[in-house]
C-alpha cells in the first residue's frame, strides 16, 4: 500500500474560509441540545448536522475517502401578505472538506500517478517479430512517448520502408519546448480493473493513458469549463464557482384559488418527480454529482441544486379524483451536467473522466495508446501527435431554456402522473469532429505528391499538418443535446389477491426520450441518436421474520429496471461487429433487506444490485446505530463482483488516412502458430473504449470495494 502522509496546510484565502465554515456548522453542533432550535414565536426552526466519512479502498488504493461535512438548515414562515395566504423561504447550507487530497497525495493528490509503459501485442509470444522488442528494452512495452510507432522509432523503415513514419510522435522529452508531455503523472486509463487488456484474451485491446494530478498542478488534459477542477476545487467541492454551498435557498408563496390553491416556489432547490433508488427513470430535473460516492450516494445528497421557478395549482380532491394537481417548471439557472469524477479522482462513474482526461490530452499535446497499429502479427503502441485523436473542446450550453409539465393526482387509491421535460442532457455525447484532423503519417509541410506513392490513391491531396475533415477518426468535441422526455408513473398497495395475502406496495414509472446521443461506430462520425425507453416496477413489503425478530417487522424492497434501445444498430460484417456499443435491452435488479432492533436505533440493512447484461453486481452491508438523540453511526461495506470486462469493436479496422490505413482484418490463417484473426489481431475487440458502455456503473466499478465508516452529529 502507498503512503498515505500530509502535505501541510497549503491552503489560500478561500479554502481557508470553506474549512472554517465546516468548523463553524461543527462547534455549532457541539453546544446545540438534540432537536432543532425553534424561535420563541414558533416561526423560524434551525437545524442541521456534522459528520465525518471514512473510506478506505482494497485492492492497494488506500483511502478514497476522509470527509469532513457540516450543514445547516432553517425555514421561517412570514405573516400572509397581499395575495399571498401563505409565505416562508427556506434554506439549506453545506461545507464540505476531503481530505484524502491531503492525507493520501500518492493515489489522489498532487503526487499521483507514475511513469507509464503501453503494450504492442506484435511483439506477444509466437509473433513472427517477437525478438524486435531487443530494440526497446527487451520487453514488448514502450515507454510513453518511446512507442514503435514514432518518428524516432528503429522499427519504421524495417516495417514499411515505404511509408515513412516521420508524422508520428509528441514532445515527451523537451521541457522547454512546446506542448511538453512528460512521462509522469500518468495512470492507465481503467487500469483498477486489472483488465490485461493487452494480452491474447482481448487481442491487444487498446490502452489509454491519463494525466491524474490536480488540473494546477498539472493542466494536462483539463477541459476549460468542464472536468478541470485544481486541488482547492477537488478538497472543498461546494466552494467552487458556481457556489454549491449555497446548496438550497428557495421562497415559498401560497395563493388561494376558488377552488382549491396556486403555489409557487422560487430560488435553487431539488424537484422530484421520482421515486427510486441507485438509479433513475423520470427523477432527470436536478443532475446528479457522481464524484461523491459513484451511485451509491443518497440522492437527495448527490443531486445538484438548480435554480428553478415551480408553479403547482393544486385542486385537492375534485371530480372523480381524490387528489389532483398542475405543475410548471423552469430551471432559470445555468446549465450544469453530472458530474462522472475529473481524471484522476477517486469515484469516476463508467471511468468516464479518466477516458475524457486522456483524450484530452491526445489531442492538446499527443499521446500514446498501446496497440493501436494494426500489422499482420499484431498491434503496435502508438505515439499520435497532436491535433489526431482525442476530446478538442466541451461545448456547455447556457441551459437557461429547460422546461417541464406534470400532471399528478390520486385515482381510486392508485397514485399516477403524467410527465413531460424538455432538458438538455445531463451525460455528454462524443461527436466526431466536423473540421478536421492531421494526418499522422505526414510530416508537417510535406505534401502527398512527394510520398512516393501514385496520387490517384489519395481521396484527397493534403500537406502534412493540414486539418481536414475525414471519417471514422476518433477525434471528438464533447456535447450535451436537446432530449424530449414523455413519462408516467403509478403508485399503489395491494392487500390481497386471489385470496392470497399481498400487503406490499408497488411503484410503476416509464419514461421515452427522444434526442439521445450514444456511441455508434457505423456512423462516420461515431454517433447517432436513439428513442429509449426505460421503466422501473418496484415493490415493498413489511414482514416478519420471527427466528430474527419476534416484535418488528423487516423491511424488503425490490426494484427491476429496464432499459430498450428503440433505434439500435448491431451490424454484423466480415470484419466485425460495429454500431451501438450499448445493449439493446438491459435489466437491473436491486433488493433491500432492512431489520430494526432497539427501538429502531439499530437498522441492519443489506442492499444489492444485479446488472444482467453486463454479468456484474455489487452488495453492500450496513448498520446504522442511533446512539443517542445527537449522535449516530454507520459502518458498511461496498463489494461489487461478477464480470467486468465486456468488449466492443473499437474501430481500429476502419480505413481513415487511405492508403496509409487498410479496412480488412486478414482470415485466420489455419496452422500459424501465431494465429491472425480478429480475436487476436484486435481489429474491432477491446475492452477499451467502448466496452465500458457494456459494463456500466456496476461492472466498471470492479475492485473499487471498500470499507466505509460514518460518525454524525445532529442538533
Amino acid at each position: 500500500m502507498k503512503s498515505q502522509h500530509s502535505h501541510g496546510m497549503r491552503f489560500g484565502l478561500r479554502p481557508v474560509w470553506a474549512a472554517a465554515a465546516v468548523a463553524v456548522v461543527w462547534a455549532g453542533g457541539s453546544v446545540q441540545p438534540a432537536g432543532a432550535w425553534t424561535s420563541l414565536d414558533g416561526t423560524m426552526e434551525v437545524h442541521g448536522f456534522g459528520d465525518n466519512t471514512t473510506y478506505q479502498r482494497a485492492h492497494s488504493a488506500g483511502l478514497s475517502k476522509e470527509r469532513f461535512r457540516g450543514q445547516l438548515e432553517f425555514s421561517k414562515v412570514f405573516e400572509p401578505v397581499g395575495i399571498f395566504s401563505e409565505l416562508s423561504l427556506h434554506g439549506t447550507f453545506r461545507a464540505v472538506y476531503d481530505a484524502v487530497y491531503d492525507v493520501n497525495a500518492d493515489d489522489w493528490g498532487d503526487e499521483a500517478g507514475t511513469a507509464v509503459t503501453a503494450d504492442s501485442s506484435a511483439f506477444g509470444p509466437g509473433s513472427p517479430i517477437a525478438g524486435v522488442p531487443a530494440l526497446f528494452g527487451g520487453s514488448r512495452r514502450s515507454a510513453w512517448g518511446a512507442s514503435p510507432v514514432n518518428a524516432a522509432s528503429p522499427l519504421g523503415a524495417a516495417l514499411n520502408p515505404a511509408i515513412p513514419m516521420t508524422g508520428f510522435g509528441f514532445n515527451a522529452t523537451d521541457p522547454t519546448a512546446p506542448f511538453y508531455n512528460p512521462n509522469i503523472g500518468l495512470r492507465q486509463v481503467s487500469g483498477n480493473l486489472a483488465s490485461n487488456n493487452n494480452d491474447g484474451q482481448f487481442g491487444g485491446g487498446l490502452e489509454f493513458f491519463t494525466p491524474v494530478r490536480p488540473c494546477n498542478v498539472d493542466p494536462r488534459g483539463c477541459l476549460d469549463g468542464y472536468l478541470d477542477y485544481d486541488e482547492d476545487d477537488l478538497r472543498f467541492p461546494e466552494f467552487r464557482d458556481d457556489h454549491r454551498w449555497l446548496r438550497e435557498i428557495y421562497l415559498d408563496a401560497t395563493v388561494p384559488m376558488q377552488t382549491g390553491e396556486l403555489n409557487f416556489r422560487v430560488g435553487r432547490q431539488q424537484v422530484v418527480w421520482g421515486r427510486t433508488d441507485l438509479f433513475r427513470v423520470l427523477d432527470q430535473i436536478n443532475p446528479i454529482d457522481f464524484s461523491i460516492q459513484n451511485i451509491y450516494e443518497e440522492f437527495e445528497d448527490s443531486r445538484i441544486p438548480l435554480g428553478i421557478f415551480s408553479a403547482e395549482y393544486r385542486l385537492g380532491a375534485t371530480g372523480m379524483f381524490d387528489d389532483l394537481n398542475f405543475q410548471f417548471i423552469w430551471n432559470f439557472e445555468s446549465f450544469k451536467p453530472n458530474e462522472l469524477g475529473q481524471g484522476g479522482t477517486p469515484y469516476s462513474i463508467l471511468g468516464a473522466g479518466d477516458l475524457f482526461r486522456a483524450l484530452a490530452n491526445c489531442w492538446e499535446n499527443g499521446c500514446t495508446v498501446a496497440n493501436f497499429a494494426a500489422t499482420p502479427v499484431g498491434n503496435l503502441a502508438t505515439d499520435f501527435p497532436r491535433h489526431t485523436i482525442g476530446i478538442r473542446q466541451a461545448d456547455v450550453p447556457d441551459g437557461h431554456d429547460q422546461f417541464g409539465i406534470r400532471l399528478e393526482g390520486v385515482f381510486k387509491s392508485v397514485g399516477f402522473s403524467f410527465n413531460a421535460l424538455y432538458y438538455y442532457s445531463q451525460l455528454p455525447s462524443l461527436r466526431g469532429l466536423e473540421f478536421g484532423e492531421r494526418n499522422p503519417f505526414l510530416p508537417t509541410g510535406v505534401p502527398t505528391s512527394l510520398t512516393g506513392i501514385p496520387p490517384f490513391l489519395f481521396p484527397q491531396a493534403e500537406t502534412g499538418g493540414d486539418e481536414i475533415p475525414r471519417q471514422y477518426i476518433p477525434a471528438f468535441d464533447i456535447a450535451f443535446p436537446r432530449v424530449l422526455l414523455i413519462g408516467t408513473s403509478a403508485d399503489f398497495y395491494v392487500e390481497e389477491a386471489f385470496g392470497v395475502p399481498v400487503k406490499s406496495a408497488f411503484r410503476v414509472e416509464l419514461a421515452h426520450t427522444n434526442g439521445e446521443e450514444f456511441a455508434d461506430t457505423s456512423n462516420p462520425r461515431l454517433y447517432s441518436k436513439s428513442r429509449m425507453m426505460r421503466w422501473v416496477v418496484g415493490w415493498d413489503r413489511p414482514t416478519f421474520i420471527r427466528a430474527l425478530n419476534q416484535n418488528r417487522s423487516f423491511l424488503l424492497s425490490m426494484q427491476m429496471f429496464g432499459e430498450h434501445m428503440l433505434d439500435h444498430k448491431e451490424i454484423h460484417t466480415g470484419f466485425g461487429t460495429v454500431g451501438h456499443p450499448n445493449w439493446k435491452d438491459d435489466f437491473i435488479f436491486t433488493f433491500l433487506f432492512q431489520g430494526f432492533y432497539m427501538n429502531d436505533r439499530v437498522q441492519p440493512r443489506v442492499v444489492t444490485a444485479y446488472d444482467v447484461r453486463a454479468r456484474a453486481g455489487v452488495v453492500g452491508p450496513q448498520v446504522d446505530w442511533l446512539i443517542s438523540d445527537n449522535w449516530q453511526l454507520i459502518v458498511g461495506a461496498n463489494m461489487k463482483f461478477g464480470h467486468a470486462l465486456n468488449t466492443f469493436g473499437d474501430g481500429r479496422d476502419s480505413n481513415p488516412f487511405n492508403p496509409f490505413t487498410a479496412e480488412a482484418c486478414p482470415p485466420k490463417a489455419v496452422g500459424n502458430t501465431f494465429p491472425i484473426d480478429a480475436s487476436v489481431q484486435g481489429c474491432r475487440v477491446g475492452f477499451e473504449p467502448l466496452g465500458r458502455f457494456r459494463s456500466g456503473p456496476l461492472g466498471m466499478a470492479q475492485n473499487e470495494d471498500e470499507l466505509q465508516l460514518l460518525l454524525r452529529y445532529r442538533f
